[in-house]
């Protein structure tokens, strides 16, 4: 890739949001466009993308953050969240899993115990543990950015 450019989404690039987050394999609910930053290639493509989800009034999560499997290591999804984390309010959380943990805490954002998380994540944190037992993909972690 010789270049791309990280702004705010387009309407039309909707269907390449979507695709790029089912590639990659994260959570597919609550994709609306108008809340994204993309990375687009010299040739217009969405190689990178993360978006802020507000859950209700007081609560805002940096979420869909995802780099096509082509354009790892380059510095995208770091531009991604550079761009949201420049425009967004404070408190800002995120969930991951356990092993992302370090990419995030370069961005300041620190683990959460459970009982301090909103209730929103505490009850992702719940599903996600039923599910872990069977498919066993990590603890899930969630985070704070003040």
């Amino acid at each position: 890739m010789s270049g791309y450019d990280v702004r705010a989404a387009l309407e039309s690039e909707s269907a390449q949001i979507k695709d790029l987050i089912h590639l990659v394999g994260i959570n597919p609910t609550g994709l609306d466009w108008r809340r994204f930053v993309v990375a687009v290639n010299d040739l217009g493509e969405v190689v990178g993308c993360g978006q802020v989800k507000p859950h209700g009034k007081e609560i805002l999560e940096l979420a869909s953050i995802a780099t096509h499997p082509d354009h790892r290591g380059q510095g995208v999804a770091r531009k991604v969240i550079e761009a949201l984390l420049r425009t967004t309010p404070r408190p800002l959380y995120l969930m991951c899993i356990s092993n992302n943990g370090p990419m995030y805490e370069k961005f300041g954002f620190k683990s959460v115990a459970h009982e301090e998380t909103p209730r929103y994540f505490q009850r992702i944190q719940k599903l996600f543990n039923v599910a872990n037992v069977i498919h066993g993909v990590g603890e899930l972690l969630v985070m704070k950015l003040e």
